[in-house]
């Protein structure tokens, strides 16, 4: 009998040490790669000088405005940010769709991306026939709106910013290894450094990652550096967030966004804040229902999220007239 429970034993060592690899493993792997969308009829592929992009040139032979375009963590060309880019195309605004990670020549995992890649695209863009350069924005949402946040606040000249389900500080890296074992990597690095950055806490609960966001918000008083110094953008800023979010807390991270300008003596932001968005609260008004149901496992219902969408369109548009000067043009 005692033998036999000696063997059992071992067994379920042994399960336990090649769990505890294999999960491991599967932590330090590579995301599957990201789903790369042609930049279509009106637009063109950029590679070059370590650029990955799509390039949406606006229409017409006289200087206007330029955005740089940035999506959340799904690292590649997206098709949602390919939609937002055609309607600013149609708009006016020359709008390049920038890859930063997750991407062919881009880091696999969403960690230490270095902040050049951003300048470079701004650099890129600037230089542009057709781009005026004194009329530069950015638009991101996700972490592309983290680091939009970063760059507009190290990069001068950007005029104007809207940033969807922001964030007010730099996190972690975005993979396995951090969420699990602790803090290994900052999301964002300069000149080979890593920027000073806040720690997940805790473990992701049944519907997500969003416990180790709220838990490492706690922490933010004792590590003042991670906060992103809003105070040092020169252009205008707007920022939208849903308050049914699930994936991360955009809306209190908007709030701590605003109250840092406050405290700043910075100008206050403008705020679209929706009550029954989640995640999907910003980008292109939904084309169809299967869309509509995929950002609603995000948080938000599905009329509330496109409602959101629809609504904050429209204020986005007006504000980017009103900040950078291009005409409207048909939705």
């Amino acid at each position: 009998m005692k033998r036999k429970w000696k063997i059992t034993l071992g067994l379920l060592g042994a399960l336990v040490v090649v769990g505890a690899g294999g999960a491991t493993w599967m932590i330090v792997q590579p995301p599957k790669p990201a789903r790369i969308v042609d930049a279509g009829v009106t637009g063109q592929r950029v590679a070059d000088d370590g650029i990955l992009a799509n390039y949406f040139p606006a229409a017409g032979n006289d200087p206007s405005p330029a955005i740089l375009l940035l999506g959340g963590s799904e690292g590649g060309l997206g098709k949602d940010m390919r939609a937002l880019a055609l309607l600013l195309q149609a708009q006016g605004y020359n709008t390049l769709q920038l890859a930063y990670h997750n991407a062919p020549g881009k880091s696999a995992k969403l960690k230490n991306i270095p902040l050049e890649d951003f300048y470079k695209g701004l650099d890129w863009l600037k230089k542009q026939p057709g781009v005026d350069p004194g009329r530069i924005g950015i638009i991101g949402y996700s972490k592309g709106a983290e680091a939009g946040l970063v760059v507009a606040t190290r990069y001068p000249g950007v005029r104007a910013a809207v940033l969807g389900m922001p964030s007010s500080v730099v996190w972690d890296g975005m993979s396995g290894e951090n969420y699990m074992f602790g803090s290994f990597s900052s999301s964002w690095s300069e000149k080979g450094e890593p920027l000073p950055h806040l720690a997940y806490k805790g473990r992701p609960g049944t519907d997500g990652l969003m416990p180790v966001f709220v838990n490492g918000l706690k922490d933010v008083d004792a590590n003042p550096a991670a906060i992103i110094p809003v105070e040092k953008f020169q252009g205008k800023l707007m920022l939208v967030c849903g308050e049914a979010e699930k994936l991360w807390p955009s809306c209190p991270m908007t709030d701590q966004i605003v109250a840092r300008a406050a405290k700043m003596a910075a100008p206050a932001p403008i705020v679209l804040r929706y009550k029954d968005a989640g995640h999907g609260v910003m980008g292109a008004p939904f084309a169809d229902a299967r869309t509509r149901r995929y950002w609603t496992r995000l948080g938000g219902t599905e009329a509330g999220n496109a409602t959101a969408r629809a609504d904050s369109w429209a204020k986005i548009s007006a504000f980017l007239r009103a900040e950078l000067g291009t005409k409207a043009a048909a939705d």
